[in-house]
């Protein structure tokens, strides 16, 4: 296994115990409690196992319990990010910046020291580990990060403190297909995509939400084609 490689499946661990193994309730509950909610300790016993599970590695127990604790600690404190005035709408990319953080220096840490090698043979190259990492990430966390994004700017939609549920399927569906055209070459295809939709939303006469909607959009595209480009780098 590569250090690369190795990152790659951490980064997929956390992806996975951050965005897909709590619902946004309990993400919700967890963010206002801290310390204090029922949820954070079965969060990051997640966190603990998915780490260590995806790293493949017997002796990387003390690297996930590690990446777990200081999980722990950054969860535990975000309650306060967030009541802060000036700190307060940017809790989720500094939340997230300081896992990426955390798991980048245990990684390295691990990999300058230890020598990295898998229970078994990890199928699939570093390439497909990051398609499979860009993909999840045009999923949930994707429409997450774009929820964040209006909050951070304070757009909102009157009547609205959501993403629908369309939009969200929507913004799925076009960053998966996006993607996955990005990935075959098929520029054209992405460019009809693009096309095909302004035409669709901007019959709609609400300025306001056709603004919210082209901001949604652009967001959402670009996300797919920033991970298209790369995956082509990498490739």
């Amino acid at each position: 296994m590569s250090p690369i490689q190795f990152f790659i499946l951490q980064l997929i661990a956390h992806v996975l115990a951050d965005f897909f193994f709590q619902s946004d309730r309990l993400a919700i509950q967890k963010n206002e409690l801290g310390f204090r909610s029922p949820f954070l300790k079965w969060h990051i016993l997640i966190v603990f196992l998915l780490s260590w599970l995806l790293s493949f590695q017997m002796t990387f127990v003390f690297g996930a319990l590690i990446i777990a604790l200081m999980h722990y600690l950054i969860d535990g404190l975000k309650p306060w990010v967030n009541k802060s005035k000036s700190l307060g709408k940017y809790a989720f990319f500094i939340d997230q910046g300081l896992h990426i953080i955390v798991l980048s220096g245990v990684c390295y840490a691990y990999a300058s020291y230890a020598s990295l090698d898998a229970w078994f043979n990890i199928p699939g190259s570093k390439s497909f580990l990051l398609v499979v990492f860009c993909y999840m990430l045009c999923l949930k966390p994707a429409n997450i990060f774009i929820k964040e994004v209006f909050r951070a700017y304070e757009i909102k939609v009157p009547g609205s403190d959501d993403l629908p549920n369309a939009g969200k399927l929507i913004g799925v569906l076009e960053r998966v297909l996006v993607l996955t055209f990005i990935l075959f070459r098929q520029f054209e295809a992405v460019g009809f995509l693009i096309a095909a939709k302004s035409i669709l939303r901007y019959k709609n006469d609400d300025t306001i939400k056709t603004e919210y909607v082209l901001i949604g959009t652009m967001l959402s595209f670009g996300i797919a084609v920033l991970l298209g480009l790369l995956i082509g780098f990498v490739w």
